[in-house]
């Protein structure tokens, strides 16, 4: 190959290198399909999946559905998953049936959705809960470890652990963080509890 080409192609296929290993280990852009996380997040919204990105309880995450969603027959191997944090592993989870979440036997106040998302919206079931999860006051349930509870924040309208259990760690791909225009983006990038 002559010093020209060399040249021309050197700085391209080091420009891919680089790329590739940010897509890979760092961060990338998913598109979210559907309502379940709205109106934080909108149909059609772009989020950035931060990989490097601390989870915690209320964080926002993006990860494979592929063998965790077993009742969805539309999953396939690429299928993303954008779903709130409810239970980290190992904490114990009561969801009573006016609407309050206990983790741990502390109330989460659950500020990112309205009260009718978590009362009808969180407790009238489509589906046969999951195993492993029971809603309803007095009963609690643990998340198992290295794995998740999440929900949607659209509750009603949210395929979620209540119905396919919990996620376990090494199908998370990441935090999503929405963008600053994003009239929602405190909700999702620094949501906290006001424990």
């Amino acid at each position: 190959m002559s010093s020209f080409l060399k040249n021309i192609f050197a700085p391209i296929i080091t420009g891919l290198a680089i790329a590739a290993f940010i897509i890979m280990f760092v961060f990338q852009i998913v598109k979210v399909d559907g309502t379940s996380m709205y109106p934080n997040l909108q149909n059609n919204e772009h989020v950035i999946v931060w990989k490097l990105g601390k989870i915690r309880e209320d964080s926002v995450i993006v990860f494979n559905a592929y063998g965790v969603d077993k009742n969805n027959p539309n999953v396939q191997k690429n299928t993303k998953y954008v779903k709130r944090v409810i239970g980290m592993p190992g904490d114990t989870i009561e969801y009573k049936n006016n609407g309050d979440l206990y983790v741990n036997g502390k109330y989460q106040p659950q500020n990112y959705i309205t009260k009718q998302q978590r009362t009808t919206g969180t407790l009238n079931l489509l589906l046969p809960e999951a195993k492993g999860v029971t809603l309803g006051t007095g009963k609690t349930f643990k998340v198992p470890d290295n794995a998740y509870f999440v929900l949607g924040d659209n509750r009603s309208d949210s395929n979620d652990s209540r119905y396919y259990g919990f996620v376990p760690k090494n199908k998370v791909v990441g935090v999503a963080k929405a963008p600053f225009w994003s009239k929602n983006h405190k909700l999702i990038n620094d949501y906290q509890s006001a424990n």
